[in-house]
């Protein structure tokens, strides 16, 4: 309990008139001070709260909570955030509803609420918290992956200037015959139906399913750098769930694999596994440990061959030396792609044009950097992978064209 700053008010105004009524001003304290007790014992009561909030959030989205107090008094309602959870507004006379988001995926939980109750003489106050224990699960971006998905399914899926045909694309089972359209490869033309028709005719193939497919997640030291509010493990994770929703509607089979020093998690590829596999991996956390490349490839080289993509981070060669020495042990059994997401703040750095002597020096900081990326780049390329890079907003897109493509190409 404390009192209000009218008490504080009060207690002044008796102070003063001290100076020509002594007895009159301890009286008029006196009587302030005896009805800030009986104001404040109405209030010693804990009020009830109706609490409720969302338990399933996907990173970057809000969801409304609402807050209801049962109290006989004057009262307001405070929820705070997290370094991880925001919620606007946090406060609010009577009752609260806010926006909860959650900039980070994982599991969190929300920091403990407090209600503040006001005497019915405004004279007392006392702050109740209230320890809800109440946990956010807080999936990557499923609405972009669902978006992508559906995307291919319907055909509508673009990349570099290119349509998906959903299922249908260069496989090797043949489907029908159809009228030529701008959006088909030259090679899938048929010229003997061409020639009988007298118009252009395409072939079309159904695309192989049952296919495996593997996400290989690091969650080293490298994958805990940000970028913008998200660190790269989060954006990673933004593409697992957006192979996972794809391979769901092309047939095929996904699963994963986490690893930093040590194996964190696998789940072997199966049928209809977007839900599973995005569970396994939502509340994955980068370490402070350097990645052991070598021992989670010697994992997924002895499964079946599949579309295996390695999502890590690239800096230079020297860096990314364990990875291209572990790099055969994957790349004989399986075909590989190595993904990682670009910093916007090196582009933007690379494409400003100088004002000063420290725009020149960093310009140039960022011109090596992505020199020695590209020569990582090359190297992987030798050793038998292909490398995808991206950036945040396009960084699903990519990975999931190159999956297209090489299913398309009946590599895997």
């Amino acid at each position: 309990m404390s009192p209000t700053p009218f008490v504080g008010f009060v207690l002044a105004a008796s102070a003063v008139l001290a100076f020509w009524s002594p007895v009159s001003a301890a009286g008029f304290a006196v009587i302030t001070v005896g009805l800030t007790v009986a104001d404040a014992m109405l209030i010693r009561q804990r009020p009830d709260v109706a609490f409720v909030a969302p338990s399933i959030l996907n990173r970057g989205q809000s969801a409304s909570m609402e807050v209801s107090v049962d109290a006989t008094y004057r009262c307001w309602v405070r929820q705070p955030g997290t370094s991880d959870v925001i919620v606007e507004p946090d406060s609010g006379e009577g009752s609260l509803t806010a926006n909860v988001t959650a900039t980070r995926r994982g599991r969190h939980r929300l920091a403990p609420l407090a209600v503040k109750v006001q005497g019915p003489m405004r004279l007392a106050k006392r702050v109740f918290e209230f320890d809800l224990d109440h946990e956010l699960l807080v999936y990557p971006d499923l609405p972009n992956a669902r978006n992508v998905a559906a995307a291919v399914r319907t055909g509508a899926f673009r990349t570099e200037g290119k349509r998906s045909r959903g299922a249908l694309g260069l496989g090797t089972e043949f489907e029908s015959i159809r009228e030529y359209t701008p959006d088909h490869d030259i090679r899938q033309v048929n010229w003997l139906a061409t020639a009988r028709m007298g118009e252009p005719m395409v072939n079309q193939w159904r695309i192989e399913q049952d296919r495996d497919v593997v996400c290989v997640i690091d969650c080293g030291r490298l994958m805990a750098s940000p970028i913008g509010q998200a660190t790269r493990l989060d954006l990673a994770l933004d593409v697992v769930a957006a192979i996972a929703a794809v391979t769901e509607v092309m047939g095929d089979r996904c699963g994963m694999l986490a690893f930093d020093r040590e194996l964190l998690r696998d789940l072997s590829p199966s049928r209809r596994g977007s839900d599973a596999v995005v569970r396994a991996s939502f509340d994955l956390e980068p370490s402070s440990t350097q990645s052991n490349y070598r021992n989670a490839f010697q994992v997924v080289a002895s499964w079946k061959r599949a579309f295996v993509v390695v999502l890590t981070d690239i800096i230079e060669e020297s860096a990314a030396q364990p990875l291209l020495d572990a790099l055969p042990v994957l790349a004989r059994r399986h075909q590989v792609v190595v993904a990682s997401v670009s910093d916007p703040d090196l582009e933007d750095a690379l494409a400003a044009w100088p004002q000063t002597t420290e725009d020149v020096a960093r310009g140039l900081v960022a011109h090596d950097l992505v020199r020695a990326k590209d020569e990582v780049a090359l190297e992987l390329t030798r050793r038998g992978a292909r490398y995808v890079e991206a950036g945040p907003d396009g960084f699903p897109d990519a990975v999931v064209s190159a999956y297209l493509g090489a299913k398309s190409a009946a590599r895997f």
